[in-house]
C-alpha cells in the first residue's frame, strides 16, 4: 500500500477510452459543486509529481485530480510497442482520454486544465479543440507557439538540423530524436548506473540545483545555437541519455540536501518506472516528430488558446528556450487572453515540485481572475 500525503485519494476509473486510468484526487468529498481543476504530467513524470499541490489547491475549495496518463504509471490498457501501431499516442487520443476521464467523473466541463511538460502540449492542444470543454488552462515549462500551419507554396526552407548537430566540432543530437529510437527505452530502463541513479541524475540536471542551468534566449533552429543548451537537450552524439546525465550525477551531499525531491520520493519513480519502462511515454515524443502525423493537426490552423490563459516556469529551466522563439510567439500569437508569465526564482525544470508553494499561489491567484 502506498502512502500517499494526508487528503490525497488513489484509485482506478475504468472505461477511460480503452484504459483504466489511476488518478490522485483531493476535494472529492461532497465535490459536485466544487470549480474542477485537472493536472496533466510530463515526461518522465507521474500523476505523483502534483503531490505537493493537490491538497493546497483543494484546501481553496477544488476538486483537484491529476491521472497517469496514457503509457504511464498505474493506468492500465496502453500498449508499450515500439514496432507497429503507435496512433493511440497521438496528440487527439492523449486528448480525448482527459475529456472521457472529465465525463467518467461526471464532470461536462473542467474549470481550469493544468499541464506540465509534455502535459503542457496536450493542454495547449485540449484548449484550442474544446474550448467548450475547457474553461481556462495554464501551461508550465513548455511553452505552445501555435497549431502546425497550412503552407502555401514550396517553403520548406528549414535547415537539416540532425546532420549539422551530427556535423559540429562536438557532435551532437536533439533529444526528442533520441527518444523517438528504438535504443532509447532499453538504455534508460536498463542503464550500467541502474534506475535509481539514472532517476536521480536525470532529475537533477534539468532542476534549479544543478549550477550550470543558466538559460537565455536563442537566435535561431541553427545548430550553431542549439548547441549552447546543456546535453540533456542537445547530447552528445555518441551517448544515451543515461550515459549523458550520469556525466553530472549528484553528489550525495547534493542528494541529501534536495529537499524537493527526497529519496523516498524518488523510490515511487522508481518503483513505477521499473515495472512500466519508458516506452509509453517515449511513443508521445514519436507521435510529435512524425510530420505525417502533426500534418493531421493543421484543420486546426491559425486557431489560437481565446481562454484564459497563464505561463509558470522556473527561471532556470531551459525548457522555455529550447524551441527558439516558441515563448514569444505564445505570449504574443498562440494565446489571445494570456493573463500572465510567470518565471518563478530558483527553480528548474520541475517547477511544481521545486516551489509548489509558489506555483500554488500563482494558480489561486489565476483562478481568483475567472
Amino acid at each position: 500500500m502506498i502512502d500517499y500525503p494526508k487528503g490525497i485519494r488513489s484509485r482506478i476509473v475504468k472505461n477511460i477510452n480503452g484504459l483504466s486510468m489511476h488518478i490522485l484526487e483531493a476535494g472529492y468529498e461532497n465535490n459536485v459543486n466544487k470549480p474542477c481543476i485537472l493536472l496533466l504530467h510530463g515526461f518522465p513524470e507521474l500523476a505523483y509529481s502534483w503531490r505537493k499541490i493537490l491538497k493546497p489547491l483543494s484546501d481553496a475549495g477544488y476538486y483537484v485530480i491529476a491521472p497517469d496518463q496514457r503509457g504511464y504509471g498505474y493506468t492500465l490498457g496502453w500498449k508499450n510497442n515500439y514496432e507497429g501501431d503507435i496512433s493511440e499516442y497521438e496528440i487527439s487520443n492523449l486528448i480525448t482520454d482527459i475529456i472521457s476521464l472529465a465525463y467518467s467523473l461526471d464532470k461536462k466541463s473542467i474549470d481550469c486544465l493544468v499541464g506540465h511538460d509534455f502535459g503542457s502540449i496536450v493542454a495547449a492542444h485540449a484548449a484550442v479543440i474544446r474550448p467548450d470543454i475547457f474553461k481556462s488552462v495554464v501551461l508550465m515549462s513548455a511553452p505552445f507557439s501555435g497549431m502546425p500551419a497550412i503552407e502555401v507554396g514550396n517553403v520548406n526552407n528549414e535547415p537539416d538540423i540532425h546532420n549539422d548537430l551530427k556535423n559540429l566540432a562536438r557532435p551532437r543530437k536533439h533529444y526528442q530524436w533520441y527518444y523517438s529510437s528504438k535504443a532509447a527505452n532499453e538504455e534508460m530502463s536498463n542503464s550500467k548506473q541502474g534506475m535509481k541513479n539514472f532517476l536521480r541524475a536525470y532529475y537533477h540536471v534539468k532542476s534549479g540545483d544543478w549550477k550550470y542551468n543558466k538559460p537565455f534566449q536563442l537566435k535561431g533552429w541553427y545548430a550553431s545555437e542549439l548547441e549552447k543548451m546543456p546535453g540533456y537537450y542537445i547530447m552528445d552524439f555518441s551517448l544515451g541519455m543515461a550515459e549523458q546525465v550520469n556525466k553530472d550525477m549528484p553528489s550525495e551531499e547534493e542528494i541529501n540536501s534536495c529537499y524537493w525531491l527526497t529519496n523516498e520520493e524518488l523510490d515511487y519513480y522508481v518503483n513505477v518506472f521499473n515495472n512500466t519502462q519508458f516506452q509509453g511515454g517515449l511513443n508521445w515524443y514519436r507521435c510529435m516528430v512524425n510530420s505525417k502525423v502533426q500534418s493531421n493537426l493543421r484543420i486546426y490552423s491559425d486557431l489560437k488558446i481565446y481562454i484564459p490563459s497563464m505561463f509558470i516556469a522556473g527561471k532556470k529551466d531551459w525548457g522555455i528556450f529550447q524551441k527558439p522563439g516558441a515563448l514569444e510567439k505564445m505570449q504574443e500569437i498562440a494565446c489571445s487572453n494570456m493573463k500572465s508569465c510567470e518565471l518563478i526564482d530558483g527553480a528548474g525544470h520541475w517547477v511544481q515540485q521545486e516551489k509548489p508553494e509558489q506555483v500554488t499561489k500563482l494558480l489561486l491567484k489565476f483562478l481568483s481572475t475567472l
